[in-house]
């Protein structure tokens, strides 16, 4: 009989033995990190799906649950601009039904213009159909976390959970002899998943971890956000954005009653906006939706020369100007700011990684793309990775999710360049800048199947 003491390779084969068992006790197929808007979406879509019906998925939240059981009376002063296409995404695993028996505001026409000159650009659908959704942040969370709790026994959620340490598999097996990523949390537990993706917003750890670098610069702007109280009770359909030369304004409607408020702005301006009273405060937000301070005689002669000869030329493509509804009063304590800056990831993906919503990028609000661009993600890797299910596919395998990769890059890229294009262009009162702009924006506005491509762009 042979001792054990003689052979301490069996020792080691025995404990190499537990820690694969033990692995393989607390392997899940994906494991979602950061359960914001776009994460417990990424949740739901793979609990719903049914090529991934058998799969063991994970969602792991620093924070609390964040349900809604009784909706506040008063809205959130942070609120999205929902597109038709995340419309749909969010309705395909059930949420939007969730949304709909709370509260959203649908609008059917955007108005944008310039502070600088009489130009405009208008946005509208034949028929009135919605355009878009204002909806609070905290509905879209409160909605997804409902039907994360009826996909309890396809999605395991773990709140308050913060992962503290990662190993990854280099090439193909990490230090610990195991092929998947190690996810180490701060109460001292031990899992492993064959896909980790990173959801965990634009400081992501998961993306620092993983070594996949993250382009970011800052705007030296700041989103002064408030929830206000128009003059008079309107339908209320119209979402209202200005250009300013210290930055965009925009109004968002929220009910018949009551708008959003979000305006880029200086650091310094930003703080004179949050200390003022009520009263100056309204009275600021007014004076930026109606006022011709920075409109000079030669712009408003050579604007109107050109709309009348394009009125003349596309009778049917100019269309009319509204005028923005009047404020009346703040919603109580709601204002707030937060900084605003642009972040790109060159790389969405790595072996048994991928990035999601704000880890893989991060844009200016001014477009109200961001929490859209997130859920287009949450589409494009959900397809993948089903695919990738059906065909009997290791979740974790480069070669899908580098097509998610490819795919999401093709969409987004185009559409931060344009919109960091656009906040450069109108950050300036320079006359020959605020020249050219006024004409683009009115040819823009006069050629309808233009508009109509930049709003399927755009509705994605």
């Amino acid at each position: 009989m042979l001792r054990p003491s003689c052979h301490p390779h069996l020792f080691r084969l025995l404990d190499s033995r537990r820690a694969l068992s033990s692995a393989a006790s607390s392997l899940y197929d994906a494991v979602i990190s950061g359960g914001g808007m776009v994460g417990t979406a990424m949740a739901c879509a793979l609990g719903s799906h049914p090529h991934l019906r058998h799969k063991k998925i994970l969602l792991l939240e620093a924070g609390q649950k964040k349900g809604c059981d009784h909706l506040p009376e008063q809205f959130s002063n942070r609120v999205s601009s929902i597109t038709p296409g995340s419309a749909t995404l969010l309705a395909s695993f059930g949420a939007w039904d969730h949304i709909c028996s709370m509260r959203l505001k649908p609008y059917k026409r955007m108005q944008v213009w310039d502070a600088c000159s009489d130009a405009l650009i208008t946005f509208d659908k034949e028929g009135m159909e919605e355009m878009g959704y204002i909806i609070e942040n905290d509905v879209i969370t409160a909605a997804l976390t409902r039907q994360l709790d009826s996909l309890s026994e396809r999605v395991e959620v773990l709140y308050r959970s913060r992962a503290v340490g990662y190993t990854w598999p280099a090439p193909y097996r990490n230090a610990e002899g195991s092929p998947w990523v190690q996810i180490e949390l701060a109460d001292g537990q031990r899992l492993h998943t064959r896909l980790l993706i990173g959801a965990d917003g634009q400081n992501s750890t998961v993306r620092s971890a993983a070594g996949m670098k993250s382009i970011q610069w800052s705007y030296n702007h700041v989103a002064v956000v408030a929830t206000l109280e128009l003059s008079e009770s309107t339908d209320n359909n119209v979402a209202w954005q200005r250009f300013l030369p210290s930055g965009p304004i925009a109004l968002l409607p929220l009910s018949d009653t009551c708008s959003s408020l979000v305006w880029s702005t200086s650091p310094e301006r930003a703080s004179q906006l949050l200390a003022m009273d009520e009263e100056s405060f309204v009275d600021a937000v007014n004076s930026a939706f109606w006022s011709s301070d920075h409109h000079s005689d030669f712009i408003t002669s050579a604007g109107s020369i050109l709309h009348s000869a394009l009125s003349s030329l596309m009778p049917s493509g100019t269309s009319a100007r509204q005028l923005p509804p009047s404020v009346s009063r703040l919603g109580k304590n709601s204002r707030a700011a937060f900084p605003l800056g642009l972040g790109h990831s060159p790389e969405y993906v790595r072996q048994r990684v991928a990035l999601i919503g704000d880890a893989a990028h991060r844009v200016h609000p001014l477009a109200g793309q961001g929490v859209n661009m997130g859920f287009g993600d949450v589409a494009s890797l959900l397809h993948h990775l089903s695919s990738a299910a059906f065909d009997g596919q290791d979740l974790g395998s480069t070669r899908h999710l580098l097509e998610y990769e490819t795919e999401r890059q093709r969409q987004n890229l185009p559409l931060m360049a344009a919109i960091d294009m656009l906040k450069r262009l109108y950050n300036t009162s320079q006359p020959s800048i605020v020249l050219l702009r006024t004409l683009g924006l009115q040819a823009t506005n006069a050629v309808p199947p233009l508009k109509e491509r930049i709003m399927a762009f755009a509705s994605k």
